[in-house]
């Protein structure tokens, strides 16, 4: 239930970013989601469907860009993807890691007409 209030902070953002255009309509919003983000897309777009009606952005396509997760070993800096539920670094066998990549969530543009 958490993408209700990031999808009314979108709408938000979107609606004041076209309100700065001088923008008639909203046709696309990009976000970049990560896969470690937590969010899902498809919930994501359900609640921009409702949140949206009556207002400029109603009808806009969402594009969604995944970003893969990246663990950085903390040990020898080597940047790899977790492999399964095992986060070991492939190089030095480290047990201590930090997600690199992965737990991105925002607006990377709005397309207006």
């Amino acid at each position: 239930m958490h993408e209700l209030g990031v999808t009314e902070n979108i709408v938000n953002i979107t609606l004041a970013k076209a309100g700065e255009a001088q923008a008639n309509k909203v046709i696309q919003i990009n976000l970049v989601v990560g896969e470690l983000s937590g969010f899902v897309p498809d919930c994501i777009q359900f609640y921009f469907d409702s949140l949206s009606k009556d207002t400029i952005a109603q009808g806009a396509v969402l594009h969604f860009e995944s970003v893969l997760a990246q663990l950085r070993c903390r040990n020898c800096s080597t940047i790899f993807p977790p492999q399964d539920t095992r986060w070991s670094c492939p190089k030095c066998g480290g047990q201590s890691v930090e997600i690199f990549k992965g737990r991105e969530l925002y607006i990377e543009s709005v397309e207006v007409e």
